[in-house]
Parts: C-alpha cells; sequence; structure tokens
C-alpha cells in the first residue's frame, strides 16, 4: 500500500453512519512528494475512505492507494488511519491553533511554539509547569491546558481502540468523560454498558465493539441487551409494552440466535428487575363492551405481555391514581354556584365549565377555532372570583408560553410546577403534593404514561383536574397514549366542542383542519388567503418548492422572516424532501458561511454561529427540553463550546454534548406537537406514504397560526386523509381503568 501523511485542511464530506469521509489533505513534505500531479493548485491532496471523525488541524498517517476518480481526479483511498502529532514546528503550531486542545487558540499557540519550537509537546505532557514561561500564561490557564491536553491524550486511546467500530471522536470524549481513567477497561470489559450509560450509543455499536473483542454470540449479556434494545425499539414507538411473541421474534432477528435462548434472557432480567412480565385478559370486556385492544387482531395482543419496570408501574400507578381522584369527594359545592358570562358562552362551552367544576377529573377536547381557550379564560375567572388556588401547567415549555399568552396567567411546564431538579427528582410527589384547587393540564394529547404518573402523584384527593387538548392530534411522543385512553375508558366525563366560532371560520386553516378531520379534501386559497398549495409530483420537486417558497415568496408577498416566522415541518426524516436533506439545503440559503461565523462539525452535522436549532432530549442540568427551538449565539472554538438562546433562556454545550442539538429549520411533524407558529410550510408526497396519515397532517397544519403552505401532490394529500387508521399503541391503561380490579 501506498503511504500518505499530513495535516487535515477541511473535511468536505463526512457520514456518521459508516464514518465515510471525504477531506482535503496538505502532506508534510510538499517539496518531495512523490505524486505532485495528484496535488491541487493549493498544495492539497484529496483523502477518501470510512475514517475516524477527524477535525482540521489534525495530522494523520495514512496508508491506502492512489486512485483516479473519473470526475473528482486524483484521490488517495485510504484504509489505515492513524492519528499523530506533527513533527515541524509549523505543523506543531497549526495543530495546537486549530481548536484541538481546549483553552489554546492561534495567537496563544504562535506564543507557546515561539517559546519551545519542536519541543512543544513534551514540554506540555512532561513539565507543564514551563508554560508559565510563556508570556500570558499564568496558573489557571495552565491547569486547564494540562487538562485538556491530558483528556486528548486519553481520548486518543481509546480512539485507537474504537477505530473501526463506528464511534467518532465526540463519542469517545463522551465515554471518557462518563469513565475517567477507567474508561477504555469498562469498555473492553463489558461494551454492553456503553448503551446503557451514554446517550448516543446504541446496541450495534456496542456489538460490534464486543464481537470485535471476541465475544461469543451467544453470551448471556449480548442476549439480554439485545432483548432489552428489541424492547426499548418497540417503546421508542410509543408502545408501553411488547407481546411476549413478538419481543422474542425482534429479538432473535437481531441477535441471529436460536429461539431457544431468549426466555433465560427475559427470566434473568426480571429477577435483575429489568423487566416486568404480566398476563393481561386476551378477552378485556367492560359491561359488555370490547376495548379497542380487543378490536385489533387477537394475534397481536396476546396474552403474555413484557413491560420495561418503570412502564409497569407507570401504568398501574396512573389508573390507580385516577380512579383515586375520580372517587374523591368534589368541592362541587363551593365552586359551581358562581355565575359566569353565559352571554358570551355556547350551551357546549357552559357545559365543559359545569363538568370541570362538578368533577373531581375531566376532560375537555375539540379541533381549532371551538373555543378551548374561551372556555379556560371563563373557568379561571370563576375560580379567581371564588379564590380558589389553580395552576396552569402543559407538557412543555414551548406548550406553556403558548398557554400564558392565550389566558394572560402564569403557566408552567409540568417539570417545574413539580420543582424537578436531576439531583433530587421531584419535589412534588406522594409525600409532598401540590397545595391546589384546581389544576389545568393543556395539550394533554402530548401526556405521555411516565411524565403522567409523576403529575398525579403529586395531586392530591379533592383537587380537581381538567385535561384539555385535541384527541384528534398525534399521540404523545414517549411511551402511551394517555388522552385517547382515558377517553375510551369512559370513567372521567368528556366533553368534545364541535362548534366553529365566526372568527374561527374566516380561515382556511382552521376551515381546513376540520375537514381534513371529517376525511374530506382540504380547500386551497386563490390570490387571497391563508392556505396554499404548490404542485410538486415527486419529491425532488417538491424539495425545489420549499427552497423558494421559505427564501423568496413568502418573504417577499407577506413580509414574514424567513427564520423566525417560518417553520417547515416534514413527515419524514430521509430522502430529498425530509428533514435532514432540506435542512442541509435550509442552512447553506439562509445562514451561509462566512468569515465571521465560526462553525464545526460535531456528530455529523455542521453547527455554524446563528443557526436556528432544536433540543431533542430532556437535559434537565440545563433546563433545556425535548422539542426547544433556539439560536447559536455563540462559538468559542478555543474553549470547544457553543452557546444556544432558546428565546431567553441561555445554554451552554461542550462540544461532547452537541448530540443533543440538531438544526431545525425544518424539523418533524411530531417534534412540533404542541407548538404554533406564524407561517407553516409542509412538503407532502407520495414517497412520504408511511407517515401519511389524517392525524399526522391534522396535526401539521393546525401548528400553523397565520399562513399554510403545501408542497407536493395532491394524490398525497387525499392518502393521508383518507388514512385514519390511528396506529394503535400496546397499552392497558384503558383496561387498567375500566377495570376496578386493575
Amino acid at each position: 500500500m501506498d503511504s500518505l501523511s499530513g495535516s487535515v485542511e477541511r473535511i468536505t464530506f463526512y457520514n456518521p453512519e459508516n464514518g465515510y469521509t471525504v477531506l482535503r489533505l496538505r502532506p508534510e513534505s510538499v517539496h518531495n512528494f512523490p505524486r505532485k500531479s495528484a496535488l491541487s493548485s493549493d498544495g492539497l491532496a484529496t483523502v477518501v475512505g470510512n475514517l475516524p471523525e477527524l477535525s482540521p488541524g489534525e495530522h494523520v498517517k495514512l496508508q491506502g492507494q492512489w486512485d483516479n476518480h473519473p470526475k473528482h481526479g486524483p484521490q488517495f483511498r485510504a484504509e489505515i488511519c492513524e492519528q499523530t502529532l506533527p513533527a515541524t514546528v509549523a505543523g506543531i503550531q497549526g495543530y495546537l491553533g486549530s481548536g484541538l486542545i481546549k483553552g489554546i487558540g492561534p495567537k496563544l499557540a504562535e506564543r507557546i511554539v515561539s517559546q519551545f519550537k519542536e519541543d512543544t509537546f513534551s514540554v506540555i505532557e512532561q513539565s507543564p509547569e514551563r508554560l508559565f514561561e510563556v508570556p500570558g500564561i499564568g496558573m489557571d490557564r495552565t491547569k486547564k491546558i494540562t487538562a485538556a491536553w491530558e483528556e486528548q491524550k486519553q481520548v486518543k486511546e481509546i480512539m485507537v481502540f474504537l477505530h473501526g467500530h463506528g464511534v467518532s471522536t465526540n463519542l469517545a470524549v463522551k465515554i471518557y468523560k462518563t469513565y475517567g481513567d477507567a474508561a477504555l477497561e469498562t469498555v473492553q470489559k463489558n461494551p454492553y454498558r456503553l448503551e446503557r450509560d451514554i446517550y448516543g450509543v446504541g446496541f450495534k455499536t456496542a456489538d460490534r465493539i464486543a464481537q470485535a473483542l471476541g465475544l461469543s454470540s451467544d453470551h448471556p449479556s449480548r442476549i439480554e441487551a439485545g432483548v432489552v434494545f428489541a424492547l426499548n425499539e418497540t417503546i421508542d414507538e410509543g408502545h408501553v409494552y411488547v407481546p411476549r411473541e413478538m419481543l422474542a421474534e425482534r429479538a432473535v432477528e437481531l441477535l441471529g440466535v436460536s429461539q431457544e435462548l431468549i426466555a433465560p434472557a427475559l427470566e434473568r432480567l426480571a429477577q435483575d428487575d429489568r423487566i416486568h412480565p404480566e398476563m393481561l385478559p386476551l378477552n378485556r370486556k367492560n359491561d359488555g363492551k370490547i376495548t379497542k385492544a380487543v378490536a385489533e387482531s387477537q394475534a397481536t395482543y396476546a396474552s403474555a405481555v413484557i413491560y420495561l419496570t418503570p412502564l409497569y408501574f407507570g401504568e398501574k400507578g396512573v389508573a390507580e391514581r385516577l380512579r383515586a381522584l375520580a372517587a374523591a369527594a368534589s368541592q362541587a359545592r363551593t365552586m359551581n354556584h358562581v355565575l359566569f358570562p353565559a352571554e358570551n358562552l355556547s350551551e357546549e362551552q357552559q357545559a365543559a365549565i359545569n363538568m370541570a367544576l362538578t368533577h373531581p377529573v375531566s376532560i375537555l377536547t375539540g379541533g381549532p377555532g371551538t373555543g378551548k381557550t374561551t372556555c379556560l379564560k371563563a373557568l379561571i375567572s370563576n375560580l379567581e372570583n371564588q379564590h380558589k388556588t389553580y395552576a396552569l401547567a402543559s407538557p412543555t415549555g414551548r406548550a406553556a408560553k403558548r398557554l400564558s399568552e392565550a389566558t394572560g396567567r402564569p403557566a408552567r411546564t409540568i417539570h417545574r410546577l413539580l420543582e424537578y431538579s436531576p439531583i433530587e427528582g421531584f419535589k412534588h410527589n406522594d409525600e409532598n403534593r401540590l397545595d391546589l384547587d384546581f389544576l389545568v393540564v393543556d395539550e394533554a394529547s402530548m401526556l405521555d404514561l411516565l411524565l403522567t404518573n409523576h403529575l398525579l402523584k403529586a395531586v392530591r384527593p379533592g383537587t380537581h383536574v381538567l385535561f384539555v387538548g385535541d384527541v384528534d392530534q398525534l399521540p404523545s411522543v414517549g411511551a402511551g397514549d394517555v388522552l385517547r385512553d382515558l377517553i375510551d375508558s369512559e370513567v372521567v366525563p368528556v366533553t368534545r366542542l364541535s362548534t366553529i366560532f365566526r372568527q374561527a371560520a374566516d380561515s382556511n386553516i382552521i376551515i381546513n383542519a376540520h375537514l381534513i378531520n371529517q376525511g374530506k379534501f382540504p380547500v386551497f386559497s386563490q390570490g387571497e388567503g391563508d392556505f396554499f398549495f404548490f404542485p410538486a409530483e415527486d419529491a425532488e420537486s417538491a424539495a425545489d418548492w420549499i427552497i423558494d417558497i421559505v427564501t423568496t415568496r413568502i418573504p417577499q408577498r407577506f413580509g414574514f422572516n424567513p427564520i423566525q416566522d417560518i417553520q417547515i415541518l416534514s413527515p419524514l426524516y430521509r430522502g430529498p424532501a425530509g428533514v435532514t436533506a432540506l435542512n442541509e439545503r435550509l442552512q447553506d440559503k439562509l445562514n451561509p458561511p462566512a468569515k465571521s461565523k465560526p462553525e464545526r462539525r460535531l456528530f455529523g452535522t455542521l453547527f455554524r454561529l446563528g443557526d436556528k436549532v432544536m433540543q431533542t432530549r430532556n437535559n434537565y442540568d440545563k433546563d433545556i427540553f425535548n422539542g426547544d427551538i433556539g439560536f447559536i449565539h455563540s462559538m468559542d472554538v478555543i474553549n470547544q463550546t457553543l452557546i444556544v438562546d432558546f428565546d431567553g433562556r441561555i445554554a451552554n454545550y461542550d462540544w461532547s454534548e452537541a448530540d443533543e442539538l440538531t438544526l431545525a429549520y425544518v424539523v418533524s411533524v411530531h417534534k412540533a406537537q404542541g407548538s404554533e407558529f406564524p407561517v407553516v410550510v409542509m412538503p407532502i408526497v407520495t414517497q412520504h406514504y408511511t407517515m401519511l396519515q389524517r392525524n399526522l397532517l391534522y396535526t401539521a397544519i393546525t401548528r400553523a397560526r397565520r399562513l399554510c403552505v403545501l408542497a407536493g401532490s395532491r394524490r398525497a394529500i387525499s392518502m393521508a386523509v383518507r388514512n385514519n387508521k390511528v396506529a394503535n399503541r400496546f397499552t392497558a391503561l384503558e383496561w387498567r381503568l375500566s377495570d376496578q380490579k386493575g
């Protein structure tokens, strides 16, 4: 094989899934370079291959073969990559000043290398106290540089081991930060711990490492990890449990082992309390009414099921607590004698308020424009006139903000209401309950099972609870289908608002939402209006329309800001009209690169100053939650941090935490739940057929406040409108609520 050494100048392309990289390399000895014809005019060589995640400034020693690509010309196809330290003074200065070592920027690197020349690395590693000799370096800076050097050295050792197993440099940093100096030993001893302990490491990555270490395919640790992974995959789809047979089939397919090995693994996992097997009655009935679970295929709803232990106790807890609250003595005698302004309310709305005041637990549901907010305002007025204590809460920060704006009263996320802290957990629980007469939970369709359980733990008997939400929207991102199960159980009273009020009837967005919900094709605006359609028969054409609509047409005609006001929603992540591809195109259009904008590729995503980003998981330490949208306020390439402004809440991210963020010029419809945007633009094409469901289209367009634009095919819209088969989730909450012995 041929050899090639040098420093990475820039990364042209990187695929985080398989490590495939295209980069530009500056060879370390250009004058004596044997293949000068392979260099471009700027003295750089093109390198391709499956490589570890590299950064500009890093020095590498490659082995592979030169190739002449018919389109791109000479390329070095690397098969082996060794990350090394440069030996020349210029290389050392470039390496230190590239941002690879936290705390050292280009200017400081120049001063350090000027002082120590070729001995720079040995000074930092063996005699760091000599850094005092460099002007401007004190005790604190020396400690930071020494710690950063040691961390980088440890991470490099881990990377040598992990390279070839799909583990990026930033993930290696996470592994080091989690396990410290024991990182390498921990990974070698039981690589499956990575999946359990570190966000971003999946079973397949851990399994590749385990296989490389020689762990047998039928090792008990592997079987258990595979079963839990298969169970978690199903739960990630929203299910609360998995039928045992289905779980076994998935595990066998994943692991490639015999069926006989699954049962003993399930037994061991149950003994360790990681899973909870349960027998659910196959014919679950309530007063002769067959529940929806039985209405589905009975083979799917097998009686033997497997829960993750927290979900089992969560489901049981929600059912028990809701029944206890519903059976508690109502405060109706003191709540229902206050007059509310009936002349401003419909009969439906008056009935909803009376129901909330006279029943300990109740539900208010209805589509857009049917007056849910008017009901809430009247209800709050009643409660305030009676000097009752109440709280308004929503599952997400954006939903809480909307609720507060709509009612003119403070509203909090459920986590803030319960005073959650990462160290102590929920301050309000079954031992320290909320001191409230009334609790309103808005956007209840977004409630997942575990959050509902935590909330109900903190509600004392006698407190009235009103769940408000649109049951026709998509269910929660997390496990469960709480609002729909509550309604279907018929354990608590429900008011469904159906009348569209006059001011709402002027909006095609609201009219079309109701048409779609009734299985009818939407009506598009011609000339003036707030609901438009641009025809495109394939995903590529729809994507081109989206770029034109967002960057040019809407800003020019309506004056909306393409970044601040417009939100693109897509049903899928993959494909030309998917979230990933559209985000890259819109980033390039709306926030193009510039010398004044620092940028960094982290976990396969290019982040640039000013980018619109979304948090993808709850981070209680930062007080930032899954679905929060913000903007990159600043990037510090020296200290390897980026700061995001989430609508006034500032969050600081180390680069190793950047996998919690994703570009948000485009987000999935699921991620947009509970939000409202001035403008929503959505591609809808037949290539998205797996996601074309009525409730998805309905949820998407009801996120738009002033303007909604669809780009795609009428056939795709028809497919979505006709497909009203709600993807039922494996959940026994309805049965546990209906069955008094549940």
